[in-house]
């Protein structure tokens, strides 16, 4: 791998701009170290996910940076991003990123929008019958 590669995650609200280069393992979030941006242990599990997946966790540096949502979605967004990225510098992770681990899916799921008369998407306002 010579150049920088890269690839885009998506997930609810949030986008993640994912850059892989040759490195010791370093991930970087809009700046931050993942492990301050992301202060809950689930979250940097699932960004390191991919690349646990993969066994090339200490082969690349990763720059992300990421808009939108909340940290859930964010991390999301990056676990996708990440699996992305190695699929462009090795086609042979894809069987095991999409297959077993379903990280190459996009999770289309969001919030659902609100609808006039309600008080919520589907929660009607209280009935009072006096």
């Amino acid at each position: 791998m010579e150049k920088q590669k890269n690839a885009v995650g998506r997930r609810k609200e949030a986008v993640a701009r994912v850059y892989l280069s040759k490195g010791t393992g370093n991930i970087t979030v809009n700046g931050k170290d993942y492990k301050s941006y992301f202060s809950i242990m689930y979250l940097q599990n699932q960004v390191e996910l991919p690349l646990k997946v993969t066994e090339t966790t200490n082969e690349f540096d990763i720059t992300v940076n990421v808009q939108g949502g909340g940290p859930k979605g964010q991390a999301e967004a990056i676990k996708m991003g990440i699996a992305r990225v190695l699929v462009e510098v090795n086609p042979e992770y894809k069987p095991m990123l999409k297959k077993d681990h379903h990280l190459l899916t996009r999770d289309s799921r969001s919030v659902e929008r609100k609808k006039f008369g309600l008080r919520k998407a589907r929660r009607s306002f209280q009935f009072s019958k006096r």
